[in-house]
């Protein structure tokens, strides 16, 4: 019985009990979307399947046997309102490890996955799903267990590894622990560097259960995986105010469009009302005209889409495989997989193997501009009959390109204290760095000093450097400083937006191959060091983190560039 406002017992500001956790269940997604008429109604659905309509499927998650804690955000803890000690309790260990019956009070019994489509560069695919429709291509492995309010704010968790769900195409729906260590620290890194992201609550893993993955052998130099290898499963809970993502409207799109079932249409508006809902409400007016607010969004996700690939350039990331099913629909970085940062400077830094040039690290504003088309072209339907409102739709996407130009001026100037972007500067620099083969956050943290003599920057290089580059380093920090006015408040503003460390997968491997044998130590350091991106580290860790890739580790499989088998 649900309990009415006279005796209702008020929400707690934190939560220090799993009781008190489970206060905060608020299940928009379930209330508001279909499930698929086809689904069980006890989640017991783990096997490949067709899911033709509905926007999720409810799924119960597989348990991991024998979970065993390994890591979880203070960070975001505290941001939700949570006890630290909550990540040790039993029935949220159990929850996050993978079982469900542990829900309690207005918890669900069970989990949900989605379905989404897939296209790459604007080419829309169907092979990827097993049944050659598109029908079976979604969550294969990424279940969310709980939605609730904390603080006022409203998030979704889902846990990466949980087990098959009818998208699983097959496979076992588990993740390694290899990955899940990368994402849990990725996202919580990206978050402290001040980029959108989802988010990392826990970690867990198991040593009862094993995965068999393609890898690397030790010291291999083969491009792609050359053995196969053991690594204990487990399970990462990410955390976002949604896991909507372009795809998904894409998939709601194309049925509406194939005219698919009666009620295509209906289930693309209201997937569509639900991302106004989960992620812009409160910039989009719930009063207006559904074609305004369709209008407004489109306006809003240009915005959000152009300044986060702008940050992601500003740190030297690099998303690897930017699909329309792998780019949120409100705005921010989703799914840690075949991700890296650029540590040489290379315009062309790919470190996933399947990736290819059009995913590099340069490229992303123009993989983000075809992401942007398809958002756009699956929103048409909803307007259709309406000349004017598509064309204000078709001259919001034709902005799309200045829009993501000028977030990346504004970007480089920044970067180098600038109050306007200068173009032949900024080009001049650029090839600077690729003849000087500098490593990318090194070179812009020491020009952060305002340095005068290219002296100071030769730290930041992989190669020596010749009298000729020192002299055309020279003359290019001569114009630099010309430009940027007063060099301490520069230098105060420069090392606000150009981090005093990065991620460096050399560094990170040791984490997760200690991890495996149940050594936590290196994550809970990379955690620490983390934390703060922007302030100089301690002796001790910048001794350790704060220094030039090793060249054995150029051109190591695992290291250098890496599968996206996880």
């Amino acid at each position: 019985m649900v309990p009415s406002a006279a005796t209702a017992v008020p929400t707690p500001a934190s939560a220090t009990t799993f009781e008190e956790f489970a206060q905060r269940a608020d299940y928009s997604l379930l209330e508001s979307l279909r499930p698929d008429p086809d689904a069980t109604l006890d989640g017991n659905d783990h096997r490949a399947r067709q899911v033709f309509s509905g926007h999720y499927v409810p799924v119960t998650p597989t348990p991991l046997p024998q979970p065993e804690y390994v890591a979880h955000s203070s960070g975001l803890f505290a941001e939700l309102g949570l006890s630290d000690a909550l990540a040790h309790d039993e029935a949220f260990r159990r929850l996050f490890s993978g079982d469900s019956t542990a829900a309690s009070g207005a918890m669900r019994p069970h989990g949900w996955a989605t379905g989404y489509a897939l296209s790459i560069y604007g080419t829309e695919y169907t092979q990827q799903c097993p049944f050659g429709t598109g029908n079976g291509y979604g969550d294969g492995r990424a279940i969310s267990i709980f939605e609730g309010v904390f603080k006022g704010k409203r998030w979704e968790m889902q846990l990466k590894g949980g087990g098959p769900t009818p998208y699983c195409r097959g496979a076992d729906g588990r993740a390694v622990l290899r990955s899940s260590v990368r994402e849990f620290l990725a996202q919580e890194f990206m978050d402290a560097l001040g980029v959108p992201t989802s988010r990392s609550l826990t970690l867990y893993m198991s040593r009862a259960e094993g995965v068999r993955r393609p890898w690397y052998s030790e010291g291999s130099r083969s491009f792609d995986p050359d053995v196969m290898v053991n690594n204990p499963a487990a399970i990462t809970t990410r955390v976002a105010p949604s896991f909507l993502r372009v795809g998904q409207l894409e998939l709601f799109a194309r049925r509406a469009r194939s005219h698919a079932h009666a009620n295509a249409l209906g289930e693309l508006q209201l997937i569509t009302e639900h991302l106004i809902a989960r992620n812009y409400r409160g910039e989009i007016n719930a009063a207006l005209p559904l074609q305004a607010q369709v209008l407004e969004l489109a306006r809003l996700f240009r915005g959000r889409l152009t300044a986060l690939v702008a940050n992601w350039m500003r740190v030297g990331y690099c998303q690897g495989n930017f699909n329309s099913d792998n780019c949120a629909a409100g705005g921010y970085t989703l799914d840690y997989g075949p991700f890296g940062f650029c540590e040489l400077f290379d315009p062309r830094f790919q470190p996933w193997t399947g990736g290819g040039e059009h995913f590099c690290f340069f490229n992303q504003p123009a993989a983000a501009e075809v992401n942007y088309g398809m958002f756009v072209k699956s929103l048409r339907p909803l307007l259709e009959g309406d000349s004017d409102a598509l064309a204000q739709l078709d001259a919001i996407q034709e902005g799309f390109a200045a829009a993501m130009a000028q977030a990346l001026e504004t970007m480089w100037a920044s970067k180098l204290g600038l109050s306007s972007y200068d173009a032949e500067l900024m080009q001049e620099l650029l090839q600077l760095l690729v003849s000087s083969r500098a490593d990318c956050a090194i070179v812009f943290r020491r020009l952060s000093a305002i340095p005068e003599s290219v002296e100071d920057l030769k730290a930041s290089f992989y190669v020596p450097s010749s009298e000729e580059l020192d002299q055309q380093w020279q003359a290019w920090l001569q114009r630099w400083r010309q430009q940027i006015g007063d060099p301490a408040k520069a230098a105060a503003a420069m090392k606000r937006v150009n981090p005093a460390i990065t991620w460096r997968e050399w560094l990170v491997a040791p984490a997760y191959e200690q991890a495996a044998v149940g050594n936590f130590r290196l994550i809970q350091e990379l955690q620490t060091l983390f934390r703060d991106p922007y302030s100089e580290p301690s002796a001790q860790l910048a001794a350790r983190y704060d220094k030039l890739k090793p060249r054995e580790f150029f051109n190591a499989g695992g290291v250098s560039h890496y599968s996206c088998s996880s």
